[in-house]
């Protein structure tokens, strides 16, 4: 899943006795898993703020809790420690966080910025636009915000309907309704007036 190399499991534990709280460990995740803009975090986590289905990983000093959805984008993750004259850096290297690796099983919102940076931003792009999740209602009403050259644009319901709205809707089967949460009065970089 994640190898945490001796030099950051020392530097880990040094930095989590330093906190104080009886347990402490640290948890491991990603935001965006499979997206171009997947991110690896890795936090102080206090005794309870695990969640129910994270993986425990139990080290020598510390306990590493790992989000379950972001485990098949760790595979191959090594978190790192070198010292340097300033001190040192502590690394995570990922190569897999920003490959899709969706399935039928994988959570909504997974599947949906998956459609949305693979297949719609794409062409949105090409006039300046995109379009990210803004929230999920309703475990099926997906409510985007549009950006860019889409911000504004008197072209934009169709984008939406025709576009965004159909592609989703086509590829993910539990999506009942898209709704449009973005300001559209602002028009300072909409790609048609």
């Amino acid at each position: 899943m994640i190898t945490i190399t001796e030099p950051a499991q020392k530097y880990l534990a040094e930095l989590l006795q330093k906190q104080d709280v009886e347990g402490i460990s640290v948890r491991v995740f990603i935001l965006d898993p499979g997206t171009p803009k997947a991110e690896t975090c890795l936090s102080f986590c206090r005794p309870g703020e695990e969640k129910e289905d994270d993986h425990k990983m139990a080290l020598d000093d510390f306990n590493v809790w790992v989000e379950d959805r972001s485990v098949p984008f760790l595979e191959e993750a090594v978190v790192d420690y070198a010292s340097d004259s300033m001190g040192g850096q502590l690394t995570i290297k990922a190569p897999n966080s920003r490959l899709p690796k969706i399935s039928e099983d994988s959570p909504l919102e997974d599947r949906i910025n998956y459609v949305l940076y693979n297949e719609i931003n794409p062409g949105l792009a090409a006039h300046g636009g995109m379009v990210t999740l803004e929230d999920i209602h309703d475990d099926s009403v997906a409510v985007l915000r549009f950006g860019g050259g889409c911000q504004g644009c008197g072209m934009v319901d169709v984008t939406l309907k025709d576009g965004v709205e159909k592609t989703l809707l086509e590829q993910i089967p539990q999506l009942t309704a898209i709704q449009d949460a973005t300001d559209h009065s602002y028009k300072e970089n909409a790609y048609f007036k």
